[in-house]
Protein backbone atom coordinates (compact mmCIF):
# COMPACT_ATOMS: atom_id res chain seq x y z
CA UNK A 1 0.00 0.00 0.00
CA UNK A 2 1.22 3.60 -0.33
CA UNK A 3 1.39 6.36 1.22
CA UNK A 4 -1.39 8.12 -1.01
CA UNK A 5 -3.56 4.62 0.13
CA UNK A 6 -2.83 5.02 3.20
CA UNK A 7 -3.91 8.29 3.47
CA UNK A 8 -6.90 7.85 1.92
CA UNK A 9 -7.87 4.95 4.29
CA UNK A 10 -7.91 7.09 7.08
CA UNK A 11 -3.89 7.25 8.27
CA UNK A 12 -3.08 10.60 9.78
CA UNK A 13 -0.11 11.97 8.40
CA UNK A 14 1.80 15.76 9.71
CA UNK A 15 3.78 17.61 7.68
CA UNK A 16 7.66 16.95 8.48
CA UNK A 17 9.96 19.68 8.72
CA UNK A 18 12.76 18.61 6.08
CA UNK A 19 16.49 20.20 6.41
CA UNK A 20 17.31 20.62 2.60
CA UNK A 21 20.74 21.55 1.96
CA UNK A 22 20.46 24.12 0.22
CA UNK A 23 16.77 24.90 0.78
CA UNK A 24 17.54 28.37 -1.25
CA UNK A 25 18.74 26.33 -4.76
CA UNK A 26 15.72 26.58 -7.37
CA UNK A 27 16.00 22.81 -7.97
CA UNK A 28 15.05 21.81 -4.27
CA UNK A 29 12.30 24.77 -4.11
CA UNK A 30 10.62 22.73 -7.14
CA UNK A 31 10.53 19.65 -5.75
CA UNK A 32 7.45 21.56 -3.43
CA UNK A 33 4.05 21.19 -4.21
CA UNK A 34 2.66 24.42 -6.41
CA UNK A 35 0.16 24.44 -3.33
CA UNK A 36 2.41 24.53 -0.87
CA UNK A 37 1.43 22.21 1.15
CA UNK A 38 3.32 18.91 2.14
CA UNK A 39 6.90 19.01 4.00
CA UNK A 40 8.01 22.41 5.27
CA UNK A 41 11.64 22.99 4.37
CA UNK A 42 13.88 25.02 6.74
CA UNK A 43 15.10 28.36 5.54
CA UNK A 44 18.84 28.40 5.12
CA UNK A 45 21.07 29.75 7.96
CA UNK A 46 23.24 32.92 6.98
CA UNK A 47 26.62 31.92 7.00
CA UNK A 48 27.55 35.27 7.82
CA UNK A 49 30.55 35.75 5.38
CA UNK A 50 30.60 38.96 3.15
CA UNK A 51 32.83 36.71 0.72
CA UNK A 52 30.19 34.30 -0.44
CA UNK A 53 29.37 34.67 -4.08
CA UNK A 54 26.48 37.69 -4.47
CA UNK A 55 23.12 36.03 -4.57
CA UNK A 56 24.32 33.23 -2.88
CA UNK A 57 23.35 33.14 0.91
CA UNK A 58 23.24 29.52 1.59
CA UNK A 59 26.49 29.30 0.78
CA UNK A 60 28.49 27.63 2.88
CA UNK A 61 26.07 25.29 3.97
CA UNK A 62 25.86 26.19 8.00
CA UNK A 63 23.43 23.11 7.63
CA UNK A 64 26.65 20.48 7.11
CA UNK A 65 28.05 21.57 10.34
CA UNK A 66 27.61 19.07 12.25
CA UNK A 67 26.82 21.11 15.57
CA UNK A 68 24.01 22.83 13.49
CA UNK A 69 22.78 19.18 12.81
CA UNK A 70 23.14 18.34 16.28
CA UNK A 71 20.77 21.39 17.96
CA UNK A 72 18.40 22.36 14.99
CA UNK A 73 14.97 20.73 14.85
CA UNK A 74 13.89 18.60 11.93
CA UNK A 75 12.20 15.30 10.98
CA UNK A 76 14.65 14.50 7.91
CA UNK A 77 18.10 15.52 7.10
CA UNK A 78 18.38 16.02 2.85
CA UNK A 79 21.29 16.77 1.12
CA UNK A 80 21.49 18.00 -2.41
CA UNK A 81 24.37 20.57 -3.03
CA UNK A 82 27.15 22.52 -1.00
CA UNK A 83 29.64 20.16 0.12
CA UNK A 84 32.01 20.59 -2.45
CA UNK A 85 34.42 22.01 0.14
CA UNK A 86 33.73 19.41 2.77
CA UNK A 87 36.31 16.94 3.97
CA UNK A 88 35.10 13.29 4.11
CA UNK A 89 35.74 13.19 7.80
CA UNK A 90 33.46 16.12 8.24
CA UNK A 91 30.48 14.65 6.29
CA UNK A 92 31.17 11.20 8.17
CA UNK A 93 30.67 12.86 11.68
CA UNK A 94 27.41 14.87 10.23
CA UNK A 95 25.88 11.60 9.29
CA UNK A 96 26.54 9.89 12.41
CA UNK A 97 25.02 12.85 14.06
CA UNK A 98 21.94 13.03 12.09
CA UNK A 99 21.56 9.16 12.15
CA UNK A 100 22.42 9.09 16.05
CA UNK A 101 19.00 10.95 16.35
CA UNK A 102 17.12 8.91 14.71
CA UNK A 103 16.66 11.22 11.93
CA UNK A 104 16.56 9.50 8.31
CA UNK A 105 19.02 11.29 6.12
CA UNK A 106 18.18 11.78 2.37
CA UNK A 107 21.00 12.00 -0.32
CA UNK A 108 20.19 13.13 -4.17
CA UNK A 109 23.22 12.31 -6.17
CA UNK A 110 22.83 15.33 -8.68
CA UNK A 111 26.74 14.79 -9.59
CA UNK A 112 29.01 11.64 -10.35
CA UNK A 113 31.51 13.75 -11.39
CA UNK A 114 32.34 17.36 -9.70
CA UNK A 115 32.48 19.83 -12.76
CA UNK A 116 34.40 22.28 -10.49
CA UNK A 117 37.27 19.53 -9.44
CA UNK A 118 39.75 18.83 -12.17
CA UNK A 119 40.71 15.66 -10.05
CA UNK A 120 37.93 13.72 -9.27
CA UNK A 121 39.68 11.92 -5.94
CA UNK A 122 38.20 14.17 -3.75
CA UNK A 123 34.39 13.92 -4.68
CA UNK A 124 35.06 10.19 -4.95
CA UNK A 125 35.70 9.89 -1.58
CA UNK A 126 32.71 12.52 -0.44
CA UNK A 127 30.54 10.54 -2.37
CA UNK A 128 31.59 7.42 -0.59
CA UNK A 129 30.50 8.78 2.51
CA UNK A 130 27.18 9.69 1.56
CA UNK A 131 26.30 7.21 -0.78
CA UNK A 132 26.73 4.66 2.13
CA UNK A 133 25.50 6.30 4.80
CA UNK A 134 21.83 7.36 2.96
CA UNK A 135 18.73 5.69 4.58
CA UNK A 136 17.51 6.79 0.93
CA UNK A 137 19.34 7.81 -2.57
CA UNK A 138 17.32 9.84 -5.22
CA UNK A 139 18.61 10.82 -8.56
CA UNK A 140 17.65 12.54 -11.81
CA UNK A 141 17.77 9.57 -14.38
CA UNK A 142 18.40 6.29 -14.85
CA UNK A 143 21.77 6.12 -16.52
CA UNK A 144 23.16 7.21 -13.00
CA UNK A 145 21.15 4.91 -10.94
CA UNK A 146 22.78 2.08 -12.78
CA UNK A 147 25.83 3.29 -12.07
CA UNK A 148 25.20 4.20 -8.54
CA UNK A 149 23.95 0.59 -8.13
CA UNK A 150 27.17 -0.89 -10.03
CA UNK A 151 29.56 1.75 -8.18
CA UNK A 152 28.43 0.88 -4.41
CA UNK A 153 25.62 -2.08 -5.06
CA UNK A 154 22.85 0.76 -3.76
CA UNK A 155 19.86 1.28 -6.18
CA UNK A 156 18.28 4.79 -5.85
CA UNK A 157 15.11 6.39 -7.08
CA UNK A 158 15.35 8.11 -10.27
CA UNK A 159 13.43 11.08 -9.91
CA UNK A 160 13.28 13.49 -12.89
CA UNK A 161 15.07 17.23 -12.87
CA UNK A 162 11.75 19.79 -12.13
CA UNK A 163 11.80 22.98 -14.22
CA UNK A 164 14.26 25.74 -13.18
CA UNK A 165 12.44 28.49 -15.11
CA UNK A 166 9.04 29.82 -13.02
CA UNK A 167 5.84 28.65 -15.00
CA UNK A 168 4.48 32.11 -15.73
CA UNK A 169 7.92 32.46 -17.89
CA UNK A 170 7.30 29.04 -19.55
CA UNK A 171 3.90 29.96 -20.68
CA UNK A 172 5.32 33.29 -22.33
CA UNK A 173 8.08 31.66 -23.81
CA UNK A 174 5.36 29.10 -25.55
CA UNK A 175 3.97 32.01 -26.67
CA UNK A 176 6.48 34.42 -28.30
CA UNK A 177 8.83 31.73 -29.71
CA UNK A 178 6.47 30.86 -32.28
CA UNK A 179 6.80 34.92 -33.62
CA UNK A 180 11.18 34.14 -33.63
CA UNK A 181 10.97 32.06 -36.59
CA UNK A 182 12.32 34.56 -39.20
CA UNK A 183 15.54 35.56 -37.51
CA UNK A 184 18.84 34.29 -37.92
CA UNK A 185 19.24 31.15 -36.31
CA UNK A 186 21.55 31.94 -33.27
CA UNK A 187 23.58 29.24 -31.70
CA UNK A 188 24.83 30.00 -28.25
CA UNK A 189 28.19 28.56 -26.41
CA UNK A 190 28.36 30.14 -23.07
CA UNK A 191 31.77 30.25 -20.74
CA UNK A 192 30.77 31.67 -17.90
CA UNK A 193 33.97 31.46 -15.88
CA UNK A 194 35.43 28.99 -17.32
CA UNK A 195 34.74 25.91 -15.05
CA UNK A 196 37.06 22.51 -14.39
CA UNK A 197 34.95 20.75 -16.87
CA UNK A 198 35.44 23.40 -19.98
CA UNK A 199 37.53 22.79 -22.67
CA UNK A 200 36.54 25.95 -25.03
CA UNK A 201 39.24 25.87 -27.40
CA UNK A 202 38.23 22.20 -28.31
CA UNK A 203 35.22 23.23 -29.62
CA UNK A 204 35.65 26.88 -30.83
CA UNK A 205 37.16 26.68 -33.88
CA UNK A 206 34.63 23.53 -35.20
CA UNK A 207 31.69 26.16 -34.56
CA UNK A 208 32.98 28.96 -35.88
CA UNK A 209 33.86 26.99 -39.21
CA UNK A 210 29.99 25.80 -39.26
CA UNK A 211 27.61 28.53 -38.10
CA UNK A 212 29.84 30.83 -40.57
CA UNK A 213 28.60 28.57 -43.59
CA UNK A 214 25.06 28.13 -42.79
CA UNK A 215 22.77 30.53 -44.41
CA UNK A 216 21.83 33.52 -41.82
CA UNK A 217 23.19 31.71 -38.41
CA UNK A 218 25.00 33.61 -35.75
CA UNK A 219 27.32 31.93 -33.31
CA UNK A 220 27.08 34.18 -29.63
CA UNK A 221 29.75 33.77 -27.35
CA UNK A 222 29.02 34.59 -23.56
CA UNK A 223 31.59 34.75 -21.02
CA UNK A 224 32.22 36.81 -17.81
CA UNK A 225 34.72 39.78 -17.33
CA UNK A 226 36.96 37.15 -14.89
CA UNK A 227 38.04 35.04 -18.11
CA UNK A 228 38.79 38.51 -20.42
CA UNK A 229 39.68 41.05 -18.15
CA UNK A 230 43.60 41.22 -17.36
CA UNK A 231 42.86 41.08 -13.42
CA UNK A 232 40.16 38.93 -13.79
CA UNK A 233 40.29 35.84 -11.26
CA UNK A 234 39.77 32.89 -14.04
CA UNK A 235 41.87 35.14 -16.73
CA UNK A 236 42.57 32.90 -19.92
CA UNK A 237 45.16 35.11 -21.47
CA UNK A 238 44.83 32.94 -24.80
CA UNK A 239 41.04 32.25 -25.11
CA UNK A 240 40.41 35.80 -24.40
CA UNK A 241 43.07 36.71 -27.23
CA UNK A 242 41.36 34.00 -29.79
CA UNK A 243 37.90 35.36 -28.96
CA UNK A 244 38.91 39.13 -29.49
CA UNK A 245 40.10 38.32 -32.48
CA UNK A 246 36.88 36.29 -34.70
CA UNK A 247 35.44 39.00 -32.78
CA UNK A 248 37.15 41.41 -34.80
CA UNK A 249 36.62 39.47 -38.18
CA UNK A 250 33.13 39.23 -37.47
CA UNK A 251 32.86 35.03 -37.29
CA UNK A 252 31.29 35.48 -34.01
CA UNK A 253 29.46 37.70 -31.75
CA UNK A 254 31.23 38.20 -28.11
CA UNK A 255 29.20 39.54 -24.74
CA UNK A 256 31.44 39.40 -21.38
CA UNK A 257 29.41 40.40 -18.63
CA UNK A 258 29.12 39.39 -15.17
CA UNK A 259 26.66 37.02 -13.68
CA UNK A 260 23.17 37.28 -15.31
CA UNK A 261 20.17 37.71 -13.06
CA UNK A 262 17.73 35.17 -13.55
CA UNK A 263 15.71 37.47 -15.59
CA UNK A 264 18.55 38.17 -17.87
CA UNK A 265 19.70 34.59 -17.89
CA UNK A 266 16.41 33.35 -19.11
CA UNK A 267 16.24 36.14 -21.42
CA UNK A 268 19.64 35.02 -23.52
CA UNK A 269 18.14 31.29 -23.16
CA UNK A 270 15.51 32.50 -25.16
CA UNK A 271 17.10 34.47 -27.59
CA UNK A 272 18.67 31.40 -28.54
CA UNK A 273 17.70 28.66 -31.40
CA UNK A 274 20.64 25.73 -29.73
CA UNK A 275 22.91 26.21 -26.82
CA UNK A 276 26.13 24.24 -26.95
CA UNK A 277 26.87 22.64 -23.66
CA UNK A 278 30.81 22.63 -23.58
CA UNK A 279 31.29 20.26 -20.93
CA UNK A 280 34.20 17.55 -20.98
CA UNK A 281 32.83 15.80 -18.54
CA UNK A 282 29.74 16.04 -15.93
CA UNK A 283 26.31 14.79 -14.98
CA UNK A 284 23.72 16.49 -15.00
CA UNK A 285 22.32 19.83 -15.72
CA UNK A 286 20.18 22.44 -15.19
CA UNK A 287 21.19 24.86 -17.60
CA UNK A 288 19.94 21.49 -20.09
CA UNK A 289 16.52 21.87 -18.01
CA UNK A 290 16.10 25.76 -18.41
CA UNK A 291 16.82 25.56 -22.10
CA UNK A 292 13.95 23.57 -22.66
CA UNK A 293 11.59 25.48 -20.53
CA UNK A 294 12.18 28.31 -22.72
CA UNK A 295 12.20 25.87 -25.89
CA UNK A 296 15.50 26.25 -27.04
CA UNK A 297 17.55 23.07 -28.41
CA UNK A 298 20.29 21.73 -26.22
CA UNK A 299 23.24 20.45 -28.28
CA UNK A 300 24.44 18.16 -25.35
CA UNK A 301 28.22 16.14 -24.99
CA UNK A 302 28.58 12.54 -24.96
CA UNK A 303 30.41 12.62 -20.95
CA UNK A 304 27.25 12.16 -18.13
CA UNK A 305 23.83 11.35 -18.45
CA UNK A 306 22.73 14.58 -20.39
CA UNK A 307 20.72 12.39 -23.04
CA UNK A 308 18.68 11.03 -20.41
CA UNK A 309 17.19 14.48 -19.05
CA UNK A 310 15.47 14.96 -22.17
CA UNK A 311 15.44 14.89 -25.90
CA UNK A 312 18.53 16.78 -26.98
CA UNK A 313 20.63 16.66 -30.09
CA UNK A 314 24.17 14.79 -28.61
CA UNK A 315 28.23 15.21 -29.81
CA UNK A 316 31.01 13.20 -28.84
CA UNK A 317 32.66 14.94 -26.16
CA UNK A 318 34.04 12.79 -23.08
CA UNK A 319 37.41 13.43 -21.31
CA UNK A 320 40.05 12.93 -24.43
CA UNK A 321 37.23 11.69 -26.70
CA UNK A 322 36.52 14.32 -29.01
CA UNK A 323 34.80 14.35 -32.62
CA UNK A 324 34.33 17.15 -34.10
CA UNK A 325 32.49 16.15 -37.10
CA UNK A 326 29.76 14.85 -34.84
CA UNK A 327 29.60 18.45 -33.37
CA UNK A 328 29.36 19.86 -36.86
CA UNK A 329 26.79 17.67 -38.27
CA UNK A 330 24.76 18.33 -34.91
CA UNK A 331 24.96 21.89 -35.45
CA UNK A 332 24.13 21.14 -39.07
CA UNK A 333 20.92 19.23 -38.11
CA UNK A 334 19.85 21.71 -35.91
CA UNK A 335 20.27 24.73 -38.18
CA UNK A 336 18.08 22.42 -41.18
CA UNK A 337 15.60 20.58 -38.72
CA UNK A 338 14.80 22.99 -36.12
CA UNK A 339 13.49 20.74 -33.91
CA UNK A 340 11.38 21.64 -30.99
CA UNK A 341 12.03 19.75 -27.79
CA UNK A 342 11.31 22.03 -25.13
CA UNK A 343 8.71 20.91 -22.61
CA UNK A 344 4.91 21.94 -22.39
CA UNK A 345 3.98 24.24 -19.42
CA UNK A 346 1.03 21.27 -18.74
CA UNK A 347 4.05 18.44 -18.97
CA UNK A 348 6.02 20.62 -16.42
CA UNK A 349 3.28 21.19 -14.67
CA UNK A 350 2.36 17.31 -14.08
CA UNK A 351 6.02 16.46 -13.29
CA UNK A 352 6.27 18.98 -10.68
CA UNK A 353 3.33 17.57 -9.06
CA UNK A 354 4.83 14.01 -9.79
CA UNK A 355 8.08 15.23 -8.52
CA UNK A 356 6.75 16.66 -5.37
CA UNK A 357 4.79 13.93 -4.40
CA UNK A 358 7.38 11.11 -5.08
CA UNK A 359 9.65 13.46 -2.09
CA UNK A 360 6.93 13.71 0.10
CA UNK A 361 5.72 9.62 0.21
CA UNK A 362 9.64 9.56 0.68
CA UNK A 363 9.99 11.27 3.72
CA UNK A 364 6.74 9.72 5.07
CA UNK A 365 7.93 6.57 4.67
CA UNK A 366 11.20 7.03 6.34
CA UNK A 367 9.41 8.87 8.88
CA UNK A 368 7.41 6.17 10.05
Amino acid sequence: MTIAQRRVAGAPTRPLTVASVPSGHVYVRHLSPLDGRGAVRLPDPDPGRPDRPAGATWWPPVMLDPDWARQADFDVFHLHFGFDACPPEQLDTLTRVVRGRGKPFVFTVHDLRNPHHTDQQLHDAQLDVLVAAADALVTLTPGAAAEIERRWGRTPTAVPHPHVVDLPTISRALTVRPLLRHRPFRVGLHLKSLRANMDPMRLLPTLVETVERLDDAVLQVNCHRDILDADGARHDAELSDWLRSEAAARRLELHVHDYYSDEDLWAYLASLDLSVLPYTFGTHSGWLEACRDLQTTVLAPSCGYYADQGPVLTYTNDGDDFDAASLRDAVVRAHTERPRWGATLDERTEQRRTVARVHEELYQELSR
